[in-house]
C-alpha cells in the first residue's frame, strides 16, 4: 500500500520541469501532460492545487504556462506532499488494545493508557520522514536527477519543449489571422 498517492510523484516531476524551463519559456500544463503520457484534466488539477499551496504561479499569453512561485531552493517535497494530499496522518490508531476478549466491555486502565506503543513508534517515523521530506528541495531533487541524466537525453528533452514552444506560437499566430 502506497502511503502517498501517485500525485505527488507526477507533481514532484511537473515542478522539476519547472526549475530551469527550456529556453526560459514556462511550459504548459497540456505540454507537461503529453510529456508524461498522462491526461491533461489530471495535470491540469495538480496545478491547481498547487497554485492554491502558493507553489507555483500561471502566465497568460502566448509564452504562457506555469512557473514556480519562489525558487526551487525554497519549495520542500514535503511543501509539494502537504499541497496535493493534504497534512494528514499516515497512520490512524484504531485503539484495537481495547478489543482484547479478556476486558470483556471494560478494558483496565493499564492496557489503555497513556499513548499506544504502536502508535508511538507510527508517529515517531511519520515525524521522521517529514523531517527528510521538509530537507529536501526541488533544487536537491533537480542536483541528483542532474547526476544521472545523459547528455543526449537532456538535448532531446530541450528540443521536444522547443518544438512544442514553437507549435503553440504557430497555432496562436493562425488563430488571430482567422
Amino acid at each position: 500500500m502506497a502511503l502517498y498517492g501517485s500525485i505527488v510523484e507526477y507533481g514532484l516531476h511537473c515542478l522539476l520541469h519547472l526549475v530551469d524551463p527550456v529556453d526560459g519559456r514556462p511550459p504548459s500544463s497540456r505540454d507537461l501532460a503529453d510529456y508524461q503520457g498522462l491526461p491533461p484534466a489530471y495535470v491540469a488539477k495538480i496545478f491547481t492545487q498547487l497554485q492554491k499551496a502558493g507553489l507555483v504561479t500561471s502566465e497568460e499569453g502566448l509564452r504562457g504556462g506555469y512557473l514556480l512561485a519562489r525558487p526551487a531552493d525554497k519549495i520542500t517535497v514535503l511543501d509539494v506532499v502537504d499541497a496535493l494530499e493534504g497534512d494528514k496522518p499516515l497512520f490512524r490508531c484504531r485503539e484495537i488494545r481495547r478489543n482484547c476478549v479478556l476486558f470483556a466491555e471494560e478494558p483496565p486502565k493499564w492496557a489503555t493508557s497513556g499513548l499506544c506503543s504502536i502508535h508511538a513508534v507510527m508517529r515517531s517515523a511519520e515525524q521522521q520522514m517529514r523531517l527528510v521530506l521538509a530537507g529536501t528541495t526541488l533544487t536537491d531533487l533537480m542536483s541528483s536527477v542532474g547526476d544521472k541524466v545523459p547528455t543526449a537525453f537532456m538535448t532531446a528533452h530541450e528540443d521536444w519543449f522547443r518544438d512544442r514552444n514553437l507549435q503553440r506560437q504557430a497555432a496562436r499566430g493562425r488563430k488571430k489571422t482567422v
